[in-house]
């Protein structure tokens, strides 16, 4: 694999590689309202990825949390993956989940992974193998984490660039809830947006369900001025985030983290500003 992406032709053509592992991403549900095609169906020999479970950090209260290193990597072991795997992460809505498991590869420190464009659809489209849902064992592998902290943000590094102004943060929410004139999916949340963030939908990186070409992706990130600084991206919950993240990746050469609470830390916390169209 030569960047973060790979297409459907290259997963056929590289399907039967033993060391390629091909992560099923996705969810039961999503915040963004997306419906599936392809429920209960998976690419044949896939392995499930347990984002909300699995691989969120139990101990904590908010969704979608980057578990610990040693978590990450016990729960890898179990599904058999290895140091040297090639692993190819899809969801059954195009581009959603993937990204998110593509990032938390990136952070525990294995380069050897991409997002299959266009997901389960694109597959099928060109008549990959696919096979109902089901769980399977395997032989325990030999991962190991590497854990990146440089590429995780918290709610204390977002207040302190509230002053430093070092980053961009750019919010992957709908117009909307950026604005405040839409309500959050968590009705408990205010809407708005962290002040001097910038708003970038993760649906404005995508057409039909896949990334736009680069030259569009240059586009959008031009017109958002970013020059050289890095870049943090945030979201509800730390999840559509790595989709534009990704998109940055294919096209810039900034730095760049995830605000890995996102709105719903920031929301919840007291005593900390909320912009929304009213205020700016």
């Amino acid at each position: 694999m030569s960047g973060p992406l790979v297409s459907a032709d290259w997963l056929i053509k590289n399907f039967y590689d033993p060391n390629v592992v091909i992560l099923d991403a996705s969810q039961k549900d999503n915040k963004a309202g997306l419906k599936t095609e392809f429920e209960n169906i998976q690419i044949s020999g896939a392995r499930y990825f347990d984002l909300a479970n699995t691989f969120s950090d139990e101990s904590s209260d908010l969704p979608n949390m980057l578990p610990a290193p040693e978590v990450f990597e016990a729960e890898c072991r179990k599904m058999g993956i290895n140091a040297a795997s090639k692993i190819v992460a899809y969801d059954n809505l195009g581009v959603y989940s993937s990204p998110r498991v593509w990032w938390m590869f990136k952070i525990m420190g294995h380069g050897n992974v991409a997002v299959l464009d266009g997901g389960l659809r694109a597959w099928a489209k060109i008549g990959g193998q696919v096979e109902l849902f089901h769980s399977r064992t395997f032989d325990r592998g030999d991962f190991k984490a590497n854990y990146n902290p440089a590429g995780v943000k918290d709610v204390d590094d977002i207040v302190s660039n509230l002053k430093t102004k070092e980053a961009v943060v750019l919010d992957a929410r709908s117009e909307g809830r950026f604005s405040g004139e839409a309500p959050e999916p968590r009705k408990e949340l205010p809407s708005g947006h962290i002040p001097g963030s910038f708003n970038l939908p993760f649906k404005r990186v995508l057409n039909d369900l896949q990334f736009r070409s680069k030259d569009e992706l240059v586009t959008l990130f031009r017109e958002l001025n970013l020059e050289d600084r890095p870049l943090i991206f945030s979201c509800g919950s730390g999840l559509t985030a790595c989709i534009t993240l990704l998109a940055a990746e294919l096209v810039l050469e900034n730095p760049t983290s995830v605000f890995d609470g996102s709105w719903t830390e920031w929301a919840q916390s007291e005593n900390l500003p909320i912009a929304n169209k009213s205020t700016e």
